[in-house]
């Protein structure tokens, strides 16, 4: 038996990088996925590999109106919704914070944050209904921070205390919220922090060496650890943050 059979999984960012990744691995593994990114080509794109028994929808979620309408039309065309999957994000720019300009402070909260508080606002009757789940995609860097990225830490800090809280206020009517973790994954995005940085031409074997494992991977390794998360095969798990890192968070080493 598929493991997300007949589920309806509500997907943001879902266009391009770990989101696409989640896409297949959910259409594959039975979902029917909505897809929800800003950008009208890439959700086309998506929607000709996932192929016709799903949905795209181009919404920015930083901005509530474009959320709800989403989920309203999720809501007409599947008839339910089971889980949602916060993936959206930005992680420009690399700066420091007293670089950090108010702009680009609060396009990362409102992309990277309130997002969530967008797709749980309008999402929440119809998870009570089913039972559903909500997972976040955040950053090991929420955790043990990093350089050069403040704002940005920031924004996935908030979401893994803002998953526990989800957690303990849901669980009341049995929908679980969890978070992932991963540490380096090659997408798009990670490609351009990468051309942000001073020392662009050894930055793949860094990615490679912080990862304990000894590779930066691509992103269905996150991909396949979420299916777990939204499945039942993972229902008595809630308020868990999880790494998919490579051991990368797990202390110092010896240079090699």
């Amino acid at each position: 038996m598929q493991l997300l059979s007949g589920k309806v999984i509500f997907l943001t960012g879902g266009s391009t990088g770990i989101g696409l990744e989640c896409a297949k691995a959910y259409a594959e593994a039975g979902a029917n996925v909505v897809v929800a990114a800003s950008s009208a080509q890439p959700v086309a794109d998506a929607l000709s590999l996932l192929g016709s028994s799903h949905l795209g929808i181009v919404c920015d979620v930083s901005k509530a109106n474009e959320v709800e309408s989403a989920i309203a039309q999720t809501l007409a065309y599947y008839g339910g919704l089971d889980a949602i999957h916060n993936n959206a994000g930005i992680a420009s720019p690399s700066k420091p914070l007293h670089e950090t300009s108010d702009e680009e402070w609060e396009q990362l909260m409102n992309v990277n944050l309130k997002s969530v508080l967008h797709t749980t606002r309008f999402g929440f009757e119809a998870l009570k209904e089913s039972k559903g789940c909500i997972l976040n995609t955040s950053s090991l860097v929420g955790e043990i921070g990093q350089d050069n990225h403040a704002a940005y830490t920031a924004t996935k800090g908030g979401m893994n205390a803002l998953t526990k809280s989800m957690a303990l206020d849901y669980a009341q009517y049995k929908i679980r919220v969890n978070a992932v973790l991963p540490a380096g994954v090659w997408t798009p995005m990670l490609r351009q922090w990468s051309k942000e940085q001073s020392n662009t031409a050894s930055i793949e074997q860094y990615l490679d060496d912080i990862h304990p494992l000894g590779y930066c991977p691509e992103g269905d390794v996150i991909a396949d650890a979420c299916v777990f998360l939204l499945s039942e095969k993972a229902r008595f798990i809630t308020g868990t943050i999880l790494p998919i890192s490579g051991g990368a968070e797990l202390g110092y080493r010896s240079v090699r």
